[in-house]
């Protein structure tokens, strides 16, 4: 899953990009409301952290205009802000959620996955697959009774790819939705990762769950 972090403050932002890193978001973070607006627009995000009190745009207004020109990213909105028209304000913007400063990283994270299952398309607190079972809120991914080891990055995209069962997903969405903006490298870095993915998680089982789409993608199958 891929995060846009918009916060003036350095420190938080820093703060809060490592610690959704550590769990295996990507994240990309814009400093004002104009860059963020510009990366909100031109990349595609699963959900955006965004600060009420920002310089060039402010989070209301930012808000406001993503939804206005029909982007529909879930937005957790943060403010220093406090009372009952504050919220109102970022929820009437078009904010999903609010968070007043200071907040526990432990209760962020909470609600930018509610937030992110409730974003396009089912997303269920455990993501079943046949005999596979995968609980992003705990990190654990089963096979059967047997639970299998998994990197952070190797979590986000089996993550993805079930999220979408059944449906190809090319190497550039990977790309796109689970590493930053920042990421230069080759997009066989996909390729390494569903390697990795296979030999732990298909392999000893005898299944082939992970799936190559010729020419489109990967996809992943319960059924084979």
């Amino acid at each position: 899953m891929k995060i846009l972090i918009v916060e003036d403050d350095k420190r938080l932002a820093a703060t809060v990009k490592r610690g959704l890193e550590h769990e295996g978001y990507a994240v990309d973070v814009a400093l004002d409301g104009t860059d963020g607006r510009w990366m909100a627009t031109e990349q595609e995000y699963d959900a955006i952290v965004l600060d009420v009190m920002l310089p060039g745009l402010n989070g209301y207004k930012l808000c406001a205009a993503l939804r206005e020109a029909g982007n529909w990213t879930p937005i957790l909105m943060l403010t220093a802000k406090r009372g009952e028209y504050d919220e109102a304000e970022a929820l009437d913007t078009g904010a999903d959620d609010f968070l007043s400063k200071p907040f526990s990283f432990v209760v962020l994270l909470a609600r930018l996955r509610a937030l992110l299952r409730r974003g396009q398309g089912e997303r269920p607190a455990i993501i079943e697959i046949g005999d596979l079972r995968i609980n992003p809120a705990a990190h654990r991914c089963l096979r059967g009774d047997a639970e299998i080891s998994l990197s952070p990055r190797e979590f986000a995209v089996l993550e993805y790819l079930a999220r979408r069962a059944g449906s190809a997903v090319s190497k550039r969405e990977l790309l796109e939705h689970v590493w930053d903006f920042a990421f230069e490298g080759d997009d066989n870095i996909v390729e390494v990762y569903v390697r990795r993915l296979r030999r732990k998680v298909d392999e000893p089982f005898d299944r082939a769950t992970i799936q190559t789409v010729r020419g489109a993608g990967y996809r992943v199958d319960a059924d084979a």
